[in-house]
Protein backbone atom coordinates (compact mmCIF):
# COMPACT_ATOMS: atom_id res chain seq x y z
CA UNK A 1 0.00 0.00 0.00
CA UNK A 2 1.59 3.61 -1.15
CA UNK A 3 1.49 6.02 1.65
CA UNK A 4 0.85 9.39 0.55
CA UNK A 5 1.41 12.77 2.51
CA UNK A 6 -1.48 14.69 3.16
CA UNK A 7 -1.37 18.26 2.05
CA UNK A 8 -3.77 21.30 2.55
CA UNK A 9 -5.16 20.85 -0.31
CA UNK A 10 -6.59 17.38 0.79
CA UNK A 11 -8.62 19.15 3.68
CA UNK A 12 -10.13 22.14 1.22
CA UNK A 13 -13.29 19.98 0.40
CA UNK A 14 -13.72 19.26 4.03
CA UNK A 15 -12.89 23.02 5.47
CA UNK A 16 -15.76 23.70 2.62
CA UNK A 17 -17.94 21.00 3.86
CA UNK A 18 -17.87 22.08 7.77
CA UNK A 19 -18.17 25.80 7.21
CA UNK A 20 -22.00 24.86 5.38
CA UNK A 21 -22.69 22.48 7.93
CA UNK A 22 -21.84 24.84 10.87
CA UNK A 23 -23.93 27.67 9.03
CA UNK A 24 -26.65 24.98 8.97
CA UNK A 25 -26.85 23.87 12.03
CA UNK A 26 -26.18 28.13 13.36
CA UNK A 27 -29.05 29.27 11.53
CA UNK A 28 -31.27 26.32 12.37
CA UNK A 29 -30.09 27.00 15.92
CA UNK A 30 -31.22 31.17 15.79
CA UNK A 31 -34.50 29.73 14.20
CA UNK A 32 -35.43 26.58 15.91
CA UNK A 33 -33.61 27.37 19.46
CA UNK A 34 -33.49 30.72 19.87
CA UNK A 35 -37.47 31.48 18.44
CA UNK A 36 -35.99 34.38 15.80
CA UNK A 37 -37.98 34.34 12.85
CA UNK A 38 -36.44 34.38 10.19
CA UNK A 39 -37.18 37.41 7.35
CA UNK A 40 -37.44 37.40 3.55
CA UNK A 41 -33.48 37.98 2.64
CA UNK A 42 -32.47 35.34 5.96
CA UNK A 43 -34.73 32.46 3.71
CA UNK A 44 -32.79 33.28 -0.11
CA UNK A 45 -29.37 32.69 2.15
CA UNK A 46 -31.19 29.57 3.61
CA UNK A 47 -32.01 28.65 0.31
CA UNK A 48 -28.28 29.17 -1.04
CA UNK A 49 -26.95 27.60 1.94
CA UNK A 50 -28.86 24.31 2.76
CA UNK A 51 -27.89 22.53 -0.75
CA UNK A 52 -24.25 23.15 -0.14
CA UNK A 53 -24.08 20.64 3.24
CA UNK A 54 -25.45 17.83 0.72
CA UNK A 55 -23.33 19.29 -2.49
CA UNK A 56 -20.23 19.24 -0.44
CA UNK A 57 -20.49 16.14 1.35
CA UNK A 58 -20.97 14.43 -1.17
CA UNK A 59 -17.89 15.65 -2.85
CA UNK A 60 -15.67 15.01 -0.10
CA UNK A 61 -17.19 11.61 0.03
CA UNK A 62 -16.74 11.04 -3.42
CA UNK A 63 -13.20 13.59 -3.08
CA UNK A 64 -14.82 15.08 -6.45
CA UNK A 65 -12.80 18.47 -6.61
CA UNK A 66 -14.63 18.75 -10.03
CA UNK A 67 -17.51 20.32 -7.31
CA UNK A 68 -16.54 23.57 -7.45
CA UNK A 69 -18.02 24.68 -10.66
CA UNK A 70 -21.26 23.65 -8.62
CA UNK A 71 -20.38 24.91 -5.23
CA UNK A 72 -19.22 28.49 -6.84
CA UNK A 73 -22.58 30.15 -7.77
CA UNK A 74 -24.56 28.95 -4.71
CA UNK A 75 -21.90 30.59 -2.75
CA UNK A 76 -21.25 33.53 -4.69
CA UNK A 77 -24.79 34.35 -5.18
CA UNK A 78 -25.16 33.98 -1.16
CA UNK A 79 -22.28 36.29 -0.58
CA UNK A 80 -24.17 38.86 -2.53
CA UNK A 81 -27.45 38.38 -0.77
CA UNK A 82 -25.60 38.15 2.66
CA UNK A 83 -23.83 41.41 2.29
CA UNK A 84 -26.67 43.58 0.96
CA UNK A 85 -28.68 42.17 3.49
CA UNK A 86 -25.81 43.28 5.76
CA UNK A 87 -25.67 46.86 4.28
CA UNK A 88 -29.93 47.01 4.78
CA UNK A 89 -29.04 46.38 8.57
CA UNK A 90 -26.12 48.55 9.00
CA UNK A 91 -26.68 50.99 6.87
CA UNK A 92 -29.27 53.12 7.96
CA UNK A 93 -31.00 55.12 4.32
CA UNK A 94 -30.84 51.65 2.69
CA UNK A 95 -33.78 49.81 4.69
CA UNK A 96 -36.20 52.16 2.93
CA UNK A 97 -35.20 51.15 -0.80
CA UNK A 98 -37.16 47.43 -0.24
CA UNK A 99 -38.97 46.91 2.51
CA UNK A 100 -39.27 42.93 3.25
CA UNK A 101 -42.52 41.39 3.48
CA UNK A 102 -44.08 38.87 5.66
CA UNK A 103 -44.12 40.23 9.38
CA UNK A 104 -40.27 40.27 9.87
CA UNK A 105 -37.87 43.34 8.58
CA UNK A 106 -34.71 42.95 6.81
CA UNK A 107 -33.45 45.49 8.94
CA UNK A 108 -33.91 43.96 12.19
CA UNK A 109 -30.84 42.65 14.13
CA UNK A 110 -31.81 39.48 16.31
CA UNK A 111 -28.25 39.34 17.38
CA UNK A 112 -25.41 42.27 17.62
CA UNK A 113 -22.35 40.79 18.74
CA UNK A 114 -19.28 43.43 18.94
CA UNK A 115 -21.59 46.19 17.27
CA UNK A 116 -20.91 44.68 14.10
CA UNK A 117 -21.81 40.87 13.79
CA UNK A 118 -25.16 40.19 12.87
CA UNK A 119 -26.63 36.91 11.74
CA UNK A 120 -26.23 38.05 7.67
CA UNK A 121 -22.67 38.93 8.47
CA UNK A 122 -22.09 35.32 10.12
CA UNK A 123 -23.71 34.17 6.52
CA UNK A 124 -21.40 36.41 4.82
CA UNK A 125 -18.43 34.91 6.58
CA UNK A 126 -19.34 31.79 5.53
CA UNK A 127 -20.23 32.23 1.78
CA UNK A 128 -16.78 33.53 1.64
CA UNK A 129 -14.80 31.27 3.68
CA UNK A 130 -16.83 28.54 1.14
CA UNK A 131 -15.79 31.03 -2.04
CA UNK A 132 -12.19 30.84 -0.91
CA UNK A 133 -11.99 27.31 -0.06
CA UNK A 134 -13.32 26.30 -3.96
CA UNK A 135 -11.03 28.43 -5.50
CA UNK A 136 -7.89 27.19 -3.28
CA UNK A 137 -8.92 23.87 -4.80
CA UNK A 138 -6.50 22.18 -7.56
CA UNK A 139 -8.10 20.10 -9.97
CA UNK A 140 -6.39 16.69 -10.61
CA UNK A 141 -3.52 16.23 -13.26
CA UNK A 142 -3.75 14.60 -15.90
Amino acid sequence: MKHTKSTFQDYLLYLAWIVSLVATLGSLYFSEIKGFIPCELCWYQRILMYPLVIILGIAVFDQNKKIKKYVLPFSIIGMGVSFYHYLIQKVPGLAAVKPCVGGVPCNGQYINWLGFITIPFLALIAFVFITVLMLLIRGTKK
